[in-house]
C-alpha cells in the first residue's frame, strides 16, 4: 500500500469512527485497505453495529426472517449472465412446468409455511416476462389479467387472506402507479441495485447488456419512487460480477443517498456471487472471502449505525459466519424450513435451529422478525391500513416477530383450508367421472393441507391409476418443485458392512479387519467422497464394543469424512451387549465419531409385517423407541419404507404417519426412502404396472409428508437409472449415494458393483432441466475446495 493509500484509509477511518458522512473516496480507501487496515476497518464496522443494535434497544440480536419463498413464475424478459432462476418457454415445456404458479399452487405452499410458523411468503420472479414472451401473455389473457404485476397483487392478497403470512414482494422495476396498487397487499418490497455500473449494463458480453430492468438509471428510479410511495423497501449490492470496486463504492452511496431522502430503506443485502452453472458466468471465480466481507464492513461504515446490514447464511459457510458478523452484519435475512433458495437452488437454507447454535456460539442471540423491520412496523406512516392490522397481529412489542411464552416460534392465523377461501376449493363430496371415482379434492388438498386427509383417502390415492395417477404424480412433483425445489442431488459415499468385521483378521471376500478397514477410510477420501456409510449387525463372535472400534478406525485414519453408521438394530445389539443401555450406547458411538444414523433396519413399522417377513428384525417398538432416542441424543438419520410385498395400502399409510409422529417429537429425519423390496413385487393395485405401483407411492410419500420431512430420495440401486430418472418426476429429489466401492476392501454384498457416478447423476439431472449438487450426508452444501 503506498503512503497516499495509507493517508487515505486512515482518514476515512477517522471520519467513520466520528459518525461523519463518508463519500465514495473514502468508501473506495476502505475497500481497498488490506492487512491490518483491513482489520481495523472490519473492527469499526462491527462496534458501530453494536452502537446501532443498542440504539435499537435490542443489543447483541442478530435478526431472521422465517419466510417460504415463492416464485411466482420464471419467465423474464431480462438475459442475465449469471441467473438459472429464469426458464424459457421452451425450458417450461421440457420441465412439464407452468408459465405461473396457479393460486392453487400458491396456497399449497403458503399453508405449509404457515403450519412450520413462517411469517413471511417471499414472491419473487422474473421481470415483465408479457413484454418478450407471448406465452405468460396468453397465460395471463386467459386468467383475466392484464400484467404480471395485477397478478402479483391478487395472489399477496390471497395468501394474506387465506394464512395471515406477510407477502414481501420481489417482482423487479415498478412504476409509481404499480407500487402503489401493490402496497395495500403487502407490507414490504425490494429490488436489488446490485451495481450503478452502467458498462456491465451498456458493454456487450457484460453481465446485464440487453436486460431492460438492469439498467441503474431505472433501479435508482425506482428507489426514489418507493421512497415517495411510503413503502420499507429492502435493496442491495451484488459482489464480484464483474464490478470495480469503486463501482461498489459508489453503489453504497446511491443506497444511502436515497434513504437519506425518503427514510424508506430498511436493510441492504451485500450478496456475494457465487458461480453457477449452465450460466455464461459458470467459469467466473466466485466473491473472494476478504473482499466479500471488506464489502459488508464498508456497506455498514457508509450506512451508518441504525441501518440493518444483511448476509445471505445460505452463500456463505458456517465457518465463515464469524468473519461476517465480525464486519459488521446484523441480519441473515429470510431463511425457510420449507422451501429452498430457488435463485441459488445449489445453496440450501441453514436449519434454523444450527442458524441459531451459531450465532448463539459467536457471542450474538438470534430472533424472528417480520418482513417489515421493527421500526416501520410500529409508525403508522409506513404501513398502508389495509395491512397494518394483520402485521402487528404478529408482532411483539419490540417490533419484531412475536414469540410463545417460552420463546416458541408461533405460526400466523389464517382461514383453514375450505370451501371459504378466495379460491374456489372444489367440494370433497364431489367426485370425478373417472375410473374409480376418485374424489376431486382429495389432491388439491392432499398438497395444500396433507393433515386434513385421512387414512383412507390416503389409501385411495395410493391405488390411483389412470389418469388419477398422473393427475397425483404431477401434483406431489408440483409440490416438490415450489418446496425443496428443482435440484437433484446425491452424496459421494461407499456402503462398508457391519457384518464383515472381524478382529482377527479375515479370509473371506466380505471380511475385513481394522487394517483394512482404515485404508478403505483413506482411500474413500482420496477419491473424493465425503461419507462413509456402515450397517449391519457384528458377528455375534466378536467384542460387544466392536462397533465402537470400527467407528474410531475410520473416525482415525480419515477425521473429515462424514461416518453415516449404525442402524436401530446395530444400536440395540451394541447397548444389549455391551451392557451400556440405549443412551450410553447413543453417546459412546458419538465420542467415538459416528455422526449421523440410518433409520433402516426395518420393512413396514408393523409387529404383523416384521413377524412374516422379518421375523429377526428388531421389533417394532424397539425400533421407534432407538431411532427417537438417537434423534434425542442429536443424531439426524434417514427413514424408510420397504414395499410390495405382505403390507396392505393401511399399513403403508399407518408406518407414514408413525415417521411423522417421531419426526414432530424429534426433528431429526432428513430424508424418507421408499424401497421396493427385493424379491417379491406385489403390486398393491392387481394388473396395475410395476413403474406406477412406484409412481404412486413416491407421489403418496412427497405429499404426506411434506413439511415434515423434506427430501424424497428414489433408490436408483433398485430402480435403475432410467426408472428413477422416471421417478424424480412423481416427487422425488435425491438419488441417494454413489455407492462407489473403491479400489481395495470387500466387494460382496447387495449393492456391491452397483456404482453411481457423480457425472452421471449429473447427466440425469440433465435430461430432466433440472439443477444437480453434490450434497453432505445431511443435505447441506459441500464446502468450498472439497468438492
Amino acid at each position: 500500500m503506498t503512503l497516499l493509500s495509507a493517508n487515505a484509509v486512515e482518514s476515512a477511518l477517522q471520519r467513520a469512527a466520528t459518525g461523519e458522512r463518508l463519500n465514495a473516496d473514502d468508501a473506495l480507501a476502505l475497500l481497498e485497505a488490506d492487512g491490518p487496515d483491513r482489520e481495523r476497518v472490519l473492527d469499526l464496522a462491527a462496534r458501530t453495529r453494536d452502537e446501532g443494535l443498542a440504539l435499537a434497544s435490542r443489543p447483541g440480536v442478530i435478526t431472521y426472517s422465517r419466510k417460504v419463498f415463492i416464485p411466482l413464475t420464471t419467465l423474464c424478459r431480462d438475459r442475465c449472465h449469471y441467473c438459472v432462476f429464469v426458464d424459457t418457454p421452451n425450458q417450461l415445456l421440457k420441465k412439464a412446468k407452468p408459465a405461473y404458479m396457479s393460486p392453487e399452487q400458491v396456497l399449497a405452499v403458503a399453508r405449509q409455511g404457515q403450519a412450520l410458523g413462517c411469517k413471511e411468503a417471499l414472491l419473487t420472479l422474473g421481470d415483465r416476462p408479457e413484454d418478450r414472451w407471448p406465452e405468460a401473455r396468453a397465460w395471463l389473457d386467459a386468467h383475466g389479467y392484464a400484467s404480471t404485476l395485477e397478478y402479483v397483487g391478487a395472489m399477496a392478497q390471497l395468501i394474506l387472506d387465506e394464512t395471515g403470512l406477510l407477502p414481501h414482494l420481489n417482482p423487479g422495476v415498478m412504476r409509481p402507479d404499480e407500487l402503489a396498487a401493490l402496497r395495500p397487499s403487502a407490507p414490504s418490497m425490494g429490488v436489488m441495485l446490485e451495481t450503478t455500473s452502467r458498462t456491465l449494463f451498456t458493454e456487450p458480453g457484460r453481465v446485464h447488456h440487453l436486460s431492460p430492468d438492469k439498467d441503474p438509471a431505472v433501479r435508482l428510479e425506482l428507489l426514489e419512487n418507493a421512497g415517495r410511495a411510503r413503502i420499507p423497501f429492502t435493496s442491495g449490492i451484488l459482489v464480484g460480477i464483474g464490478e470495480t470496486l469503486r463501482d461498489r463504492a459508489e453503489s453504497m452511496i446511491a443506497l444511502r443517498d436515497a434513504h437519506d431522502r425518503h427514510g424508506h430503506i430498511q436493510e441492504v443485502i451485500v450478496q456475494n456471487f457465487r458461480a453457477k452453472p449452465r450460466t455464461a458466468m459458470q467459469d467466473a471465480p466466485d466473491a473472494a472471502l476478504h473482499e466479500y466481507a471488506s464489502a459488508v464492513a464498508v456497506t455498514r461504515l457508509v450506512l451508518g449505525p441504525r441501518m440493518r446490514v444483511q448476509v445471505p447464511p445460505n452463500l456463505s459457510d458456517p465457518q465463515e459466519f464469524a468473519l461476517l458478523l465480525g464486519a459488521g452484519a446484523d441480519d441473515w435475512g429470510g431463511v425457510s424450513p420449507l422451501t429452498a433458495d430457488h435463485v441459488n437452488p445449489e445453496r440450501p437454507w441453514p436449519h434454523v435451529d444450527d442458524l441459531a447454535a451459531r450465532t448463539a456460539e459467536l457471542g450474538f442471540t438470534l430472533r424472528e422478525r417480520l418482513t417489515a423491520h421493527p421500526e416501520y412496523v410500529r409508525d403508522d406512516a409506513w404501513l398502508d391500513p389495509a395491512i397494518r392490522a394483520a402485521t402487528r397481529a404478529l408482532a411483539g412489542t419490540d417490533g419484531l416477530a412475536r414469540q410463545g411464552a417460552d420463546g416458541a416460534v408461533l405460526r400466523p392465523e389464517g382461514r383453514a383450508p375450505s370451501g371459504a377461501a378466495t379460491v374456489p376449493a372444489a367440494d370433497p363430496r364431489v367426485t370425478l367421472s373417472a375410473p374409480g371415482g376418485l374424489i376431486a379434492a382429495v389432491i388439491e388438498r392432499a398438497a395444500q393441507d396433507p393433515a386434513s386427509l385421512d387414512d383412507a383417502e390416503w389409501e385411495r390415492l395410493l391405488a390411483a391409476t389412470g389418469d388419477e395417477l398422473d393427475a397425483l404424480a404431477q401434483t406431489a412433483d408440483d409440490v416438490r418443485r415450489y418446496t425443496v425445489g428443482e435440484t437433484v442431488s446425491v452424496v459421494a459415499n461407499r456402503n462398508i458392512a457391519g457384518t464383515g468385521f472381524r478382529a482377527a483378521g479375515g479370509s473371506a471376500d466380505d471380511e475385513y479387519d481394522l487394517a483394512l478397514l482404515e485404508a478403505m477410510a483413506r482411500d474413500a477420501v482420496d477419491l473424493g467422497l465425503t461419507e462413509i456409510c456402515v450397517q449391519g449387525v457384528v458377528a455375534s463372535t466378536e467384542a460387544p464394543d466392536a462397533y465402537l472400534d470400527i467407528a474410531r478406525a475410520v473416525k482415525s485414519a480419515a477425521p473429515a469424512i462424514h461416518l453415516h453408521a449404525f442402524r436401530p438394530q446395530d444400536v440395540a445389539d451394541l447397548a444389549d451387549r455391551a451392557g451400556l443401555g440405549l443412551e450410553g450406547a447413543l453417546a459412546a458411538m458419538r465420542e467415538a465419531g459416528v455422526d449421523t444414523v440410518p433409520g433402516t433396519g426395518v420393512k413396514v413399522l408393523s409387529e404383523r409385517v416384521r413377524r412374516e417377513v422379518a421375523p429377526g428384525g428388531l421389533e417394532i417398538e424397539r425400533w421407534i423407541e432407538t431411532i427417537s432416542a438417537a434423534h434425542r441424543a442429536g443424531f439426524r438419520s434417514t427413514a424408510v419404507l420397504f414395499y410390495g410385498h405382505v403390507e396392505t395400502a393401511a399399513e403403508r399409510v399407518a408406518h407414514l404417519r408413525t415417521l411423522l409422529a417421531i419426526q414432530a417429537a424429534t426433528g431429526g429425519f432428513t430424508e424418507f426412502v421408499p424401497i421396493p423390496m427385493p424379491g417379491w413385487g406385489v403390486p398393491l393395485v392387481v394388473d396395475r404396472r410395476a413403474a406406477d405401483e412406484h409412481r404412486a407411492m413416491v407421489a403418496v410419500s412427497r405429499l404426506m409428508l411434506s413439511g415434515a420431512i423434506p427430501h424424497v430420495q428414489i433408490p436408483w440401486t433398485r430402480h435403475g437409472l432410467e426408472l428413477s430418472a422416471d421417478l424424480l418426476r412423481a416427487g422425488g429429489d435425491d438419488l441417494g449415494g454413489t455407492l462407489l466401492d473403491g479400489r481395495i476392501g470387500p466387494r460382496a454384498g447387495v449393492e456391491a458393483g452397483l456404482e453411481l457416478p457423480v457425472a452421471t447423476a449429473r447427466g440425469i439431472a440433465r435430461r430432466l432441466f433440472r439443477p444437480f449438487r453434490q450434497r453432505t450426508t445431511t443435505y447441506g452444501d459441500i464446502p468450498r475446495g472439497d468438492g
